[in-house]
């Protein structure tokens, strides 16, 4: 059978090989989901910049950090630790700009009819920073450290599935994934940036990887500090010497560093700052329509929010295009509570829901809440958008008689259980994944991110389960659009928007592309940007 990289192999497994962000405009017409960059070069739709140049110290503020920042390439949290997952290490898939999966370390990626067993081949000549070589040991190993039954890792709900003693090694290049039940999602799972290869007895304290660049210093909260990787697979890159990551929990800060050339790139403008850069003839903006959403999140077992009905209410209290304008200034596309914008299965023909504050107050009284309710919302700077669109809603809610008060976390400490996460009612900031990757994430019982602790109805359980097994494309389609039905109407998220990602670069940095995948700067592609010298 030809390669995953092969379009006819991808048909056939029903993984569609090209996946349009954006469906339609609101009359028919096909939209683009690369957008170009304010003062940037039309033909790269980035920053553009003409021939590569190699050499330079890149210093790139990214949005967030703090005392729980991790080098571990399977269990990244914030901004800043995918930052340095993208660096630092590899996948065996990845997507590309445009979220098409494409290989990375694999030379190609192969099934059987069914999806119950894959058969993988690395590329020739891949290096780790050790000058050790990339082996089918290695990715044994490294799938192994992630679905471990003892300790498993933040992607091992994307392998489920897999079969952890029965993965073989082939030759040096070559490994079978045996699964237990087909896994036509593999090649997604394989793709996300946290399910990288590693070498053998990998430390994440002394971390280890075949990324573009090698971790040179590392101050938890503060900065990294990485070389280039000369033997990074990727010929001719990464271009410069030298690449600087510092964390900048605070909006303010991230924008005046950039404005003083104190770093050379920023992630996540916030929206509303976004004319004080664009106001600098020295500074470009770089604009990227996403399937980034930030949702508010109800847990489903924990008063108020274990009342449908009150769910259903908070759904409706959002005038979403206030959200949008307010929060993101502008910089996004309504939703309709339902996420993976980008995967073919997305509900597009649902009903648009609307802010319709007289069904809300109706639900909520019928929920026993017809004197007032009052609820805490937990916030934080975790993301640009997150605290402006608490705001948002704080305001939104008093119009149904709902009181809301805000309580900010330090981003640092917000995913920390002894704060409380999951919270009964809070936010969070997710990348663009397809639907049943997301659900391992957000959504099932046991997913390192519950945070609505939904997964409990049998029957949405086994449609995804019956989707994960499915390999024709629009059978699948069809079985995922009847799971997202129950969550659309039951489920703990409240989808408001989707975001325009906006970042920042002095004109002196070229190469950066925007990326249909919600994480910033064309997902922290570092090592295609070059600097003039």
């Amino acid at each position: 059978m030809p390669s995953l990289s092969e379009d006819p192999t991808v048909r056939a497994l029903g993984v569609p090989s090209r996946r349009s962000l954006l469906k339609a405009s609101a009359a028919g017409a096909a939209v683009t989901p690369v957008l170009a960059a304010c003062g940037g070069d039309e033909e790269s739709a980035g920053s553009g910049g003409g021939e590569p140049q190699r050499g330079g110290h890149l210093r790139v503020g990214v949005a967030g950090g703090g005392a729980s920042d991790t080098l571990d390439a399977h269990d990244p949290t914030d901004n800043v630790d995918i930052a340095r997952n993208y660096a630092l290490y590899a996948s065996l898939m990845r997507y590309s700009n445009d979220g098409t999966i494409e290989p990375y370390l694999a030379e190609s990626l192969e099934s059987n009819d069914d999806g119950t067993e894959w058969t993988l081949v690395l590329k020739e000549g891949l290096t780790f920073h050790d000058e050790s070589p990339v082996t089918a040991d290695s990715v044994v190993f490294s799938l192994r450290r992630i679905i471990d039954p003892e300790n498993p890792m933040r992607g091992a709900g994307d392998l489920e599935g897999v079969d952890h003693e029965a993965l073989e090694v082939v030759d040096e290049r070559t490994v079978v994934i045996h699964c237990t039940e087909p896994l036509v999602t593999l090649p997604e799972a394989l793709a996300e940036y946290y399910n990288c290869v590693v070498p053998e007895g990998y430390d994440p304290d002394e971390p280890v990887g075949c990324g573009p660049f090698r971790l040179t210093e590392f101050e938890v909260g503060r900065y990294s500090l990485m070389a280039r990787h000369e033997g990074y697979h990727e010929e001719g890159l990464p271009y410069v010497d030298e690449l600087e990551i510092i964390d900048f929990p605070e909006d303010d800060a991230r924008v005046n560093a950039l404005s003083s050339q104190n770093v050379d790139i920023i992630s996540q403008v916030p929206h509303a700052q976004v004319a004080i850069i664009e106001g600098d003839p020295s500074l470009s903006i770089m604009e990227s329509e996403t399937g980034m959403w930030l949702p508010f999140t109800m847990r489903v077992d924990q008063a108020p929010f274990d009342d449908v009905r009150v769910r259903q209410a908070f759904r409706l209290i959002v005038d979403r295009q206030e959200m949008i304008d307010q929060a993101l200034s502008g910089y996004g596309q309504i939703g309709n509570d339902m996420y993976a914008r980008m995967d073919p299965s997305y509900p597009e023909d649902f009903e648009q829901r609307d802010q319709d504050l007289d069904e809300a107050r109706r639900l909520l009284d019928e929920a026993g809440h017809g004197d007032g309710l009052e609820v805490e919302l937990v916030t934080s700077d975790i993301s640009a958008g997150v605290v402006a669109a608490a705001e948002v809603f704080k305001e939104q809610a008093t119009e149904a008689g709902v009181t809301v008060t805000l309580r900010r976390v330090n981003p640092s400490d917000y995913w920390n259980p002894e704060e409380g996460f999951p919270y009964a009612f809070g936010q969070d900031f997710w990348s663009a994944r397809n639907y049943i990757t997301q659900t391992a994430q957000g959504s099932v019982v046991g997913a390192p991110y519950n945070e609505t602790m939904w997964g409990e109805d049998e029957e949405w359980v086994e449609l995804v389960d019956q989707a994960r097994s499915t390999s024709d494309l629009e059978e699948r389609n069809e079985i995922i659009r009847q799971a997202q039905r129950i969550e659309y109407e039951e489920g703990g998220y409240i989808v408001w928007g989707f975001v325009n990602l906006i970042d920042a670069h002095a004109t002196s940095v070229h190469g950066l592309e925007p990326a249909v995948s919600g994480h910033p700067l064309g997902s922290y592609a570092f090592h295609r940007v070059w600097m003039d010298q």
